[in-house]
């Protein structure tokens, strides 16, 4: 895990809050996470968003929340896809994605994986990451560092 004092020089692909927030009593500071780490959690928050959850941003988010009580089907499937592909398109300038999959993971316990492939602009490196997404209800454990 890439984290940042603040004497560290800033990343080129991006700083910012980790994410859940972890504070150094130490140094009286918010870690900070950069590059391919603080994309991954800048997508985990933004999966995580409902449209109209950020009243100054309405328009973030993903709306995957809506979902959750829909039918395990292949147009629900490609609907995940789609919700993805817009909300990466409009609020993460750093990635283009090269897939998104979705994998039933346990489907009688309602559990999804959002596979999601990228490649990162500035270093043309590529990168995944995978969301977990429940069917029913159930609180979203942290995301992996």
């Amino acid at each position: 895990m890439t984290l940042m004092r603040p004497t560290q020089p800033a990343s080129f692909l991006g700083t910012g809050w980790s994410f859940p927030p972890i504070f150094d009593r130490a140094h009286a500071t918010v870690v900070m996470t950069r590059d391919v780490i603080n994309i991954k959690q800048s997508l985990w928050v933004l999966f995580s968003t409902s449209l109209g959850e950020r009243i100054m941003l309405a328009t973030y988010g993903s709306n995957l929340r809506l979902k959750v009580f829909d039918a395990l089907t292949e147009t629900l499937a490609n609907e995940i896809r789609s919700l993805v592909f817009k909300a990466v398109l409009d609020w993460e300038p750093r990635i283009d994605l090269t897939q998104v999959e979705i994998v039933q993971d346990a489907p009688l316990d309602g559990v999804l994986k959002i596979e999601v492939d990228f490649v990162v602009r500035q270093t043309n490196s590529r990168s995944n990451m995978v969301y977990p997404f429940y069917l029913t209800e159930s609180t979203l454990p942290p995301p992996p560092l």
